[in-house]
């Protein structure tokens, strides 16, 4: 078996049959958090989006613990996404929130809703099960988005930007708590950004997509 956790194979991004970026070859072991490096528009998103099954590969693989999930379904993939924005259900309480992608995956409601309490205890909101999204500040709510995609033990975590909305120094602080809790999961990471200190400060490994497509 493959000691990558997560590895693309001459993969190419593109929209339409316009292909913007090719050969992409990356690999992340598990608990390591790559950070990819990108101004706005060179195709960061599209990565994350290509690898979770959400925009189609042009052309190349993408293997999840030695499986070739390529032509995969999204939820069978292992792959969790966070966005910019949290998205969360605004109808759904916050426990709820979290076990609602194990109670995709079939997952009985009462084990669903005590997997969903102990990621909310992991990520410090430990009685904040019955609230509802909007009492939530910004870093509270991507703390929820954070439970919620761990919720179904991904074996791969995606970030796009998820901290770019918040100020300064909550983005430092949120940023460097979920590094270690990726870590202490031993899930691994792509973590996109187009700040370099962030980069830095959280990531094993910074890339640039420049670099990594021929």
């Amino acid at each position: 078996m493959s000691t990558q956790r997560l590895e693309t194979r001459g993969l190419a991004l593109g929209y339409g049959g316009a292909v913007f970026a090719r050969g992409i070859d990356l690999s992340v072991q598990p608990a390591e958090i790559v950070a990819i490096l990108g101004p706005s528009g060179s195709g960061k998103s599209t990565l994350l989006g290509t690898i979770a099954g959400v925009v189609p590969a042009m052309a190349g693989r993408i293997l999840v613990d030695g499986v070739d999930v390529t032509d995969l379904a999204i939820h069978r993939r292992r792959i969790g996404l966070i966005f910019q924005e949290a998205l969360l259900f605004g109808h759904l309480s916050v426990l709820d929130n979290v076990a609602y992608g194990l109670r995709r995956h079939g997952a009985p409601r009462d084990e669903a809703r005590d997997r969903g309490r102990e990621l909310l205890a992991w990520v410090g909101l430990a009685g904040y099960e019955s609230r509802r999204v909007g009492e939530l500040s910004g870093g509270q709510a991507q703390r929820v988005a954070l439970a919620r995609a761990l919720a179904p033990q991904p074996a791969v975590l995606l970030l796009d930007e998820p901290f770019s909305a918040l100020d300064l120094d909550l983005r430092q602080r949120l940023a460097s708590d979920v590094a270690q809790m990726l870590r202490d999961q031993g899930v691994a990471a792509l973590h996109v950004t187009h700040d370099p200190g962030e980069a830095a400060a959280v990531a094993d490994r910074v890339v640039s997509l420049a670099d990594l497509s021929s």
